[in-house]
């Protein structure tokens, strides 16, 4: 079907832009009367084929985005639950890669999955894996800097995170699960338990690290500008035998820091 097929009767309209789309989402709203074919005729069916190829437009987009959930929902289930998605919630932006913020929020509220409590997580892992993966450049922070740090400031030292890193925490093992079911490879069991990942993109590959316990609480600590100590007093206070060297490794390893802030001396 062609542009053309679709011609708006007062073309000049203000009000005609959103009166074609407010209902391209609501499979029962008839056409809207600016919305006309050849001749002037009525443009119902050809207004519902159009309707038709943005839903599957936008539910094609959400599998992209998704591809962990829909192979753990299947192929139909994921994409009768997009559709719900698609008519509760519009894209807000041109971009498809930008849809599908809220699709983890609407899992939690979707009755159908509420026997797959960790699938939101998952979405919200993936989400955070393209958000990194669009993410603004930045070199990566070299070990080399916090060396030339004199012990006794090390503790004021404030971390630059990498504009990719992301911080998803669960009640349920969602890491474990969204690595093995982002790929085509086998899929076991997996003892629920709460799993805390770390999302960056260092060398322009994203990757999804599992952190130790203490480990989310000093990462979420450091990315909202707390100082180092600040952010070891996070990791203790969740839990007494977390590791500040393996942290602090796992930070220079991944990339999730991209400098120390300027204010700290002789840096």
């Amino acid at each position: 079907m062609h542009s053309a097929d679709i011609l708006p009767i007062r073309p000049m309209a203000s009000n005609f832009a959103g009166q074609f789309s407010a209902a391209l989402l609501s499979p029962d709203a008839p056409a809207p009367d600016l919305v006309t074919g050849p001749r002037g005729k009525r443009a119902e069916k050809r207004y519902n084929v159009y309707r038709n190829n943005v839903t599957v437009s936008l539910i094609a987009a959400l599998s992209s985005i998704f591809p962990a959930v829909e192979r753990i929902t299947g192929t139909d289930f994921f994409r009768a639950m997009a559709r719900f998605h698609v008519r509760e919630t519009p894209p807000a932006s041109p971009l498809l890669f930008e849809y599908g913020r809220d699709f983890a929020d609407f899992i939690d509220r979707y009755e159908y999955a509420a026997d797959m409590p960790w699938l939101s997580d998952v979405a919200r892992i993936e989400r955070a894996w393209l958000d990194a993966y669009h993410a603004a450049d930045a070199p990566a922070f070299r070990a080399e800097a916090l060396a030339a740090v004199p012990q006794e400031d090390l503790g004021a030292v404030i971390f630059r995170p990498h504009p990719a890193t992301r911080v998803i925490s669960s009640d349920h093992p969602a890491v474990t699960i969204f690595a093995m079911n982002r790929g085509p490879g086998p899929i076991g069991r997996v003892e629920d338990r709460p799993e805390d990942g770390l999302i960056t993109r260092a060398d322009d590959e994203v990757t999804v690290r599992l952190l130790p316990p203490g480990g989310a609480a000093f990462f979420n600590a450091l990315l909202s500008g707390e100082c180092l100590a600040a952010a070891v007093a996070a990791g203790l206070d969740t839990c007494p035998a977390f590791d500040l060297s393996a942290a602090i490794g796992e930070m220079i390893a991944s990339g999730a820091c991209s400098a120390i802030e300027p204010e700290i001396s002789n840096v």
